[in-house]
């Protein structure tokens, strides 16, 4: 039986060396370049990335697109809006100018009957 020999700091070198190198050609002999559907898988990939940021893009126009029918509908909105708070203002203004007419006239006119009265009353005294 041979004697043990315990390894020495060069052999454990080698031994690790020796162990890279395996996983390395290993890794290299898996590695998808060597695969012959990789070039098409690689290309379809490709291919779909290419269609998915077209898409995208157009998303991004149509959504442009959509935003800008949005704000000139709230625009129009908005600019009707301050017309109808411009007649309603008016319209109000109006309403008032009446009825402050229509409370002046009252007031002539319940002057004017009481006037009348006195003038009535003044003529029957004498």
């Amino acid at each position: 039986m041979k004697e043990f020999r315990e390894p020495t700091f060069a052999d454990r070198q080698a031994a690790a060396a020796k162990a890279r190198q395996a996983q390395l050609e290993k890794a290299r002999a898996k590695a998808p370049a060597n695969d012959p559907l990789f070039a098409e898988k690689q290309a379809a990939r490709l291919a779909a990335s290419e269609a998915r940021d077209a898409r995208a893009a157009e998303r991004k126009v149509q959504k442009r697109a959509t935003e800008e029918r949005l704000a000139a509908s709230r625009a129009a909105e908005e600019t009707a809006r301050v017309a109808a708070e411009k007649e309603a203002e008016q319209a109000r203004k109006l309403a008032a100018a009446e009825a402050k007419e229509r409370e002046a006239a009252a007031i002539i006119a319940r002057k004017a009957e009481r006037d009348a009265r006195y003038a009535a009353r003044k003529a029957r005294k004498k």
